[in-house]
């Protein structure tokens, strides 16, 4: 498998004030292609930080950044909208979805920006909401969904540009129990299909579902990484 994303000594700060906040702490990362990662922590723990940077949402205050070949350090705000756009499929806890779109428009969202016409963005998103069995639903607004059917919306808006990781924040966080099982029989099915997949959770059981589980802790990254059969 190829390295599509390293990082070494990475660290992280912020200002309040004159006084600065270290938050991250010459953390190092090398994922593969293929890989189902859980970045797993507690709530302050630097995990959010740590999932803006390798979302290019934010740039570390030092060291180095390698995504698919780019030297994130060296890219200005419209070059990492581009890497944004090519590169990551965001999942997040509260789905995120435009309340006045239909289903098929919020999954149609992100192809607008990669340039393809009307028919092809239709067709996209059509072919990709009836994979998850949503074929039926491509027409309603979000408050006519129930939870799962809205982060299974949600996942696949991150899925149709084809991004190279797709990266989950907490993504059962809004679901009961149940519901959030099927999320993940959904993320594993998509990663035995060869998806690469970061997960950002506090939640031992869901990191679980991953292969490799990385723990953070006070903004450093744990040395010992769980493999999990």
């Amino acid at each position: 498998m190829s390295e599509i994303l390293n990082m070494q000594g990475i660290y992280k700060s912020y200002y309040m004030g004159e006084e600065e906040l270290e938050v991250l702490h010459n953390v190092s990362l090398s994922i593969h292609s293929g890989e189902f990662l859980s970045i797993l922590g507690p709530s302050g723990s630097g995990k959010s930080t740590m999932m803006n940077i390798i979302g290019c949402l934010d740039v570390p205050s030092a060291g180095k950044y390698i995504l698919s070949g780019n030297d994130i350090d060296d890219l200005d705000e419209v070059e990492l909208a581009k890497v944004r756009n090519k590169e990551i499929g965001f999942v997040f806890q509260s789905f995120q979805l435009l309340p006045r779109m239909t289903a098929q428009e919020n999954v149609e969202l992100p192809l607008i920006y990669s340039g393809l016409s009307s028919s092809e963005r239709k067709k996209r998103a059509r072919a990709i909401l009836e994979r998850v069995g949503l074929a039926d639903k491509m027409r309603n607004l979000p408050n006519q969904l129930s939870g799962g059917q809205q982060q299974r919306v949600a996942i696949e808006r991150a899925l149709v540009t084809e991004p190279t990781i797709l990266l989950a924040d907490e993504p059962t966080g809004a679901l009961d129990q149940k519901t959030g099982a099927q999320v993940m029989a959904l993320f594993e099915e998509l990663n035995k299909d060869g998806r690469t997949i970061i997960m950002i959770t506090h939640d031992n059981k869901i990191a679980h579902h991953a292969y490799r589980i990385v723990r953070i802790m006070d903004g450093y990254l744990s040395e010992q990484k769980e493999e999990v059969e």
